[in-house]
């Protein structure tokens, strides 16, 4: 019989590239998206196929699928500055209720759980780089805490699940990844930086540019969240490219690939915004013989040539203005 595997957020940047990497790998797949801000078009290529089925749904709410399933991977979240400053409160309950609920249901189906963590639970941080073993330096009140914290929650209510009922679960601490079904309009660096070049706007950056942030192209994260699922190890690893770069550096670098003659334009640093941002990733080597294999150089002319393939009018689609270079 298949492995069955259900895949929260399915229709997500990450969790419908996550569905197609296991039904490659002969799994059947469930997804599972209240489209709060995934999109249906991230999956459509895959309602034709037996392997797979979807169930439109908030996790938050109590979960049930019927039949056996063998692993979940719960990456239901909203991800990006614009979304978390936007919708606090189901960014705190998805990563609370959310996570309680799918690990009820992994302990009922004894089944494997995932969860997508993240490297903002290391906050603005003091160490650098960031191992699995440094706390973070979090605000829980500043206007990021909403999704610092309730990842900081998911991944606290993991463990004890883990440590109290025996569940087989495993952390996947997420570093800054790109690539093709990115939003333009959800307020990260690299789609903002894109979409303003392609519309000839200037590129916005906050502060003065010498932030840092080590860009994981979206290939290389499944393969290491593959790993790190099929895997013996029940405690946090980071996945993560740790090639850093600053961030003006990385507008100078969109600038030249998309050939556009517009400047940057800056803007004050928001509150709490990380200054630096690299990946240790020793971890990952070591326990899951893991490491990034696509340079940026090669990653961004990929995401740069899915995001001019879109129609016209998606460019446009805009918040007002963008609030970090997450």
């Amino acid at each position: 019989m298949a492995k069955r595997i259900l895949i929260t957020g399915a229709a997500g940047f990450l969790g419908s590239h996550l569905c197609d990497r296991f039904i490659k790998e002969g799994y059947n797949v469930v997804g599972m998206d209240n489209l709060i801000t995934g999109d249906l078009r991230n999956i459509e290529h895959l309602f034709k196929l037996e392997q797979f089925e979807f169930y439109h749904h908030d996790v938050s709410k109590f979960i049930h699928v019927p039949g056996h399933i063998d692993y979940i991977l719960h990456f239901a979240s909203p991800a990006s500055p614009i979304d978390y400053l936007k919708i606090p409160i189901q960014t705190l309950k998805v990563g609370s209720l959310g996570t309680h609920n799918c690990l009820g249901l992994a302990k009922s189906k004894g089944a494997r759980m995932l969860i997508a963590s993240t490297s903002e639970i290391y906050g603005d941080p003091a160490v650098h780089p960031q191992t699995e073993e440094y706390w973070g330096n979090v605000n829980p009140i500043g206007p990021r805490g909403v999704y610092d914290e309730a990842k900081r929650f998911q991944e606290a209510i993991t463990m004890a699940y883990h440590t109290f009922h025996g569940l087989e679960t495993r952390i996947v601490r997420i570093f800054n990844t790109y690539g093709p079904r990115m939003r333009l309009n959800d307020g990260r660096a690299l789609p903002a930086f894109i979409g303003q070049a392609l519309r000839g706007e200037d590129l916005t950056l906050f502060g003065d540019g010498s932030q840092t942030r080590s860009f994981c192209y979206v290939d290389d994260l499944i393969e290491g969240i593959y790993r790190l699922l099929l895997s013996d190890y029940a405690y946090p690893v980071n996945i993560g490219n740790p090639n850093e770069i600053s961030l003006k550096d990385f507008a100078e670098e969109v600038l030249k690939l998309t050939g556009s003659s517009v400047k940057i334009a800056y803007k004050p640093l928001p509150v709490d915004d990380p200054k630096q941002r690299q990946p240790d990733i020793t971890k990952a080597k070591e326990i899951l013989g893991w490491e990034p294999k696509v340079y940026r150089a090669e990653g961004l002319k990929k995401t740069y040539e899915y995001f001019k393939s879109l129609p016209k009018e998606e460019l446009y689609k805009l918040p007002k203005e963008f609030t970090s270079n997450k």
